[in-house]
């Protein structure tokens, strides 16, 4: 009778460390399912689907945040792109200007002014003279308001040389709303060109 006892106890020891395992094993396989579900559809949601031209194409979202700083550094560029790319015709000079005075303030309209006012441009016309620059870098602070300190090369073209010039120029960036004009949404504060010397004159 004993033996008989002890044999129904320990199966039902058996049964019970079964019954353990396998709600374990339940239990796990549906937290590891719930995660991989809660992943995907995280991803899914950052996921879109665009169809252009009759195929479908997936865009992904990310946080505007993280580009901010490549946003920066690329608003910087375009401005001195446009504001010291410059050839020997009004309409195409005062093309590059207007751009370029929609991503700064007052700072680059009183620096326009100035060089307007001395014959800078009218020089550059009657002269023939074209320049162009290369922004080499763009450096940002990690502070705030972000500061830009941007490092370049200018290359004046004449009809019988070339004159190589640095320049270096710094100032403030504001976030603004983005906009056709300013689709980077920064604006340059108190900009100003802080070394600007010439490099080499070469005869062409």
């Amino acid at each position: 009778m004993f033996e008989s006892l002890k044999t129904i106890d320990s199966a039902f020891k058996q049964v019970k460390t079964l019954a353990i395992i396998f709600i374990v094993s339940v239990l796990t396989l549906a937290v590891t399912i719930a995660y991989f579900s809660f992943q995907n559809s995280a991803a899914a949601a950052n996921r879109i689907y665009v169809l252009e031209g009759g195929q479908l194409l997936t865009a992904g979202a990310t946080d505007a945040r993280a580009n901010r700083p490549v946003e920066a550094r690329s608003h910087v560029k375009r401005f001195h792109e446009l504001f010291f790319s410059l050839d020997p015709d009004q309409k195409a000079i005062d093309g590059n200007i207007n751009q370029a005075l929609y991503l700064a303030d007052n700072s680059a309209k009183r620096e326009y002014e100035n060089l307007k006012e001395r014959g800078f441009y009218n020089d550059l016309i009657s002269a023939n003279i074209s320049m162009e620059i290369t922004v080499d870098s763009v450096v940002l602070s990690n502070t705030r308001p972000i500061t830009a300190r941007t490092f370049a090369h200018q290359r004046l073209i004449r009809a019988t040389s070339y004159t190589n010039r640095d320049l270096v120029a710094d100032c403030t960036l504001r976030d603004v709303t983005r906009s056709e004009n300013n689709p980077h949404g920064f604006i340059m504060e108190n900009w100003r060109v802080v070394q600007n010397n010439t490099l080499s004159t070469i005869a062409r």
